[in-house]
């Protein structure tokens, strides 16, 4: 079964900036990245794909972050099958628990850093020793 990566944010230039930073991940571990543009679109994509982890914005139309999450803890053979990181501008301490409560594994604020964010999705599907 093909490696997945799910990037869902409703900004294009973010989407491309993480596909960017997660090419590696395509080229040397043949991980498929996949993207969305809001949080219904991921939704669907999660359902559809299963990928190993998604990077999560939570300030989204349609369907936040934070309402994705919920949605996968309501889902126990999603949820135990995908890790979600969330990746926001929203820095306060209190947005950060709240996150972690509905489910995310990790939690970073944007402007990230790209060897960063590449060095956790490695750690998170395992790659880090192959």
């Amino acid at each position: 079964m093909a490696r997945k990566v799910l990037i869902v944010d409703d900004e294009a230039h973010i989407r491309m900036l993480l596909g960017q930073i997660l090419e590696e991940l395509s080229d040397e571990y043949a991980v498929e990245i996949l993207m969305a543009k809001d949080g219904e679109e991921g939704w669907r994509a999660i359902q559809e794909h299963r990928p190993e982890v998604v990077l999560l914005d939570i300030m989204m139309p349609r369907m936040n972050g934070y309402e994705l999450c919920r949605l996968l803890h309501g889902d126990p053979s999603v949820l135990e099958a995908t890790q979600i990181v969330l990746l926001t501008a929203k820095g306060q301490e209190s947005d950060k628990r709240q996150g972690l409560e509905t489910g995310a594994v990790a939690y970073m604020t944007k402007p990230f850093d790209p060897d960063e964010l590449l060095l956790l999705t490695k750690s998170l599907m395992g790659l880090n020793g192959e």
